[in-house]
């Protein structure tokens, strides 16, 4: 198996989304991936390469679509499968607007906020870069696994240990799309589960600084290459200098938010819909004594809620609506954050990610400083809400 370089999913090799440049094969999810990987590079595409985002056999959206579509015609004939039909239409109720409106704010944002921006501000080691890098974050427009590659990049161009961390625990939770959704799943109670991840984010990005002073986690050169001479500001004003308002250049930005929402739907909609077919089929066949027996708002219910996140490897846009369905039964706030922070802090993915291409010590802390937050703030979900 390869990973994508740009949305960091495990490839086949056998993939025909593959790339080779400068002597290097790259392996994508789709087609998606490929083309974005290419126009950063300014690589230029045989045309077969260059064909339609959605391919009936190959998109996961519409494989996942056509299952759900298929089960609830069958809901039709089978009396059996009712009940997850009635659970699912709920959930598309429930969320639909939040998830194209999702969408759209990231084609907005990834067609307009250029990644090197996002480079330089965590390059330094300062108090101030762990904001930036929450605070971007919470701006960025990927599935958990892009988020895992596009920490991976920023590494290597120079971002410190400390601030992509804190990046990486922001953007699963309290990215921009997935705010929304949550909202649209939690009303009210998603403010504390987004305050929340903001403050995992912070509080450990500073204690990784702590730990980077003393040697405790691997550290960057103190002065990344080509960090020192380039200028955000500078940069706005030469490309507002360019930029000259005009029917056919307003034409090409709607279609970079368009591919920009089409890109990033590739990622994470297929994840989404997942996430409520297995929630559906939760709501509809858990009997609701399990969640309150075994899920409840208890400080026992919340290992078991961790120890199920630890093992469940679900993308964060598949994971709220079965967070959602655990709230749903049983109320305890508490447990749907612990399910879906804890997620992160504990998954097998991105330590091995860290491990592999930040360092040995900056992986091995990541669930010993994040997993104690995670269940103080569980519990302080469940006693007060």
């Amino acid at each position: 198996m390869a990973t994508d370089p740009i949305c960091g999913m495990e490839v086949s090799e056998n993939t025909e989304n593959k790339l080779t440049h400068e002597g290097e094969t790259y392996y994508f999810c789709g087609l998606g991936c490929l083309k974005k990987f290419a126009n950063a590079r300014n690589i230029e595409l045989e045309k077969e390469q260059s064909g339609s985002y959605f391919s009936l056999l190959k998109n996961k959206v519409i494989i996942i679509t056509l299952i759900l579509v298929f089960l609830v015609g069958l809901s039709f004939i089978i009396p059996l499968l009712e009940p997850f039909r009635k659970s699912l239409f709920e959930y598309f109720r429930t969320i639909w607007w939040a998830i194209l409106l999702g969408l759209i704010l990231g084609g907005v944002i990834d067609n307009y906020i250029p990644r090197e921006y996002i480079s330089h501000l965590l390059a330094r080691p300062k108090k101030r870069t762990i904001f930036y890098a929450v605070f971007l974050g919470f701006l960025m427009s990927a599935c958990s696994h892009g988020i895992l590659a596009l920490g991976i990049q920023l590494h290597k161009k120079g971002a410190s240990s400390a601030g992509v961390v804190a990046f990486l625990l922001a953007s699963p939770w309290a990215n921009l799309p997935l705010t929304i959704m949550l909202f649209g799943f939690f009303g009210a109670g998603a403010i504390f589960i987004i305050l929340s991840a903001l403050l995992v984010g912070i509080t450990t990005g500073f204690v990784y600084q702590f730990l980077e002073r003393h040697d405790l986690v691997e550290k960057q050169p103190s002065n990344p290459e080509g960090f020192e001479s380039f200028s955000i500001k500078a940069d706005i004003k030469k490309r507002m200098g360019r930029y000259s308002f005009s029917i056919s250049r307003f034409k090409e930005d709607i279609k970079g938010v368009f591919f920009g929402a089409v890109s990033l739907g590739n990622m994470v909609l297929w994840w989404i819909l997942l996430g409520m077919g297995l929630a559906s089929l939760a709501g509809a066949y858990v009997p609701s004594d399990f969640f309150q027996a075994y899920l409840g708002p208890s400080f026992l219910g919340l290992l078991i809620t961790l120890a199920f996140a630890t093992v469940i490897e679900v993308c964060s846009e598949g994971s709220a609506p079965m967070a959602f369905e655990l709230f749903r039964q049983t109320g305890a706030l508490g447990n749907s954050f612990t399910f879906l922070m804890a997620g992160v802090a504990t998954d097998y993915t991105e330590i091995g990610l860290l491990w592999s291409n930040v360092g040995k010590k900056t992986a091995i802390w990541l669930p010993i400083v994040t997993v104690p937050q995670v269940l103080v703030l569980g519990w302080i979900a469940n006693t007060f809400f």
